[in-house]
């Protein structure tokens, strides 16, 4: 109890002191001032997020590419033969799922396939290659990612 009441003596000395009491608040002015720096912080925070999303978005890409592309060379070595398809690294256990392109959000690959020989047993020509189906470019290095 001694605190509230030393709360309400402090709160009616102030409203005695101030011509204005306690109700003055904030002049117009000073509202527009604070409201101008909050939507300027805003606004370089937004930019700061959208980077560090496509940057994560491009780390995310970069990954799925190397995993599949070591599969598939790891395919090739094994099996004395490419890949036909995405679906027999799958199915061959090789990788758990296709995975899903982080800029298409979807399983949706482009995949090279080039007559090259990995191993002098290899008879069959088939995927060497993997890419993503985007069309999007990389504003960071300026490639598209179609390319990586």
């Amino acid at each position: 109890m001694r605190l509230a009441e030393h709360l309400r003596r402090r709160l009616d000395a102030l409203r005695a002191s101030s011509p204005a009491g306690l109700a003055a608040g904030f002049t117009l002015l000073e509202m527009m001032i604070v409201v101008t720096i909050m939507l300027i912080l805003l606004s370089i925070g937004a930019g700061r997020y959208e980077m560090s999303i496509t940057r994560a978005k491009e780390a995310a890409l970069a990954q799925d590419l190397s995993v599949m592309r070591r599969a598939i060379d790891q395919y090739t070595i094994d099996k004395q033969a490419p890949p036909q398809s995405l679906d027999d690294l799958v199915n061959s256990g090789y990788i758990r799922g296709i995975p899903v392109d982080p800029f298409t959000r979807k399983p949706d690959w482009q995949t090279s396939e080039d007559s090259v020989v990995l191993t002098p047993e290899q008879t069959q020509f088939g995927i060497t290659n993997v890419h993503s189906a985007s069309n999007e470019v990389s504003p960071f290095t300026k490639t598209p990612y179609s390319s990586w």
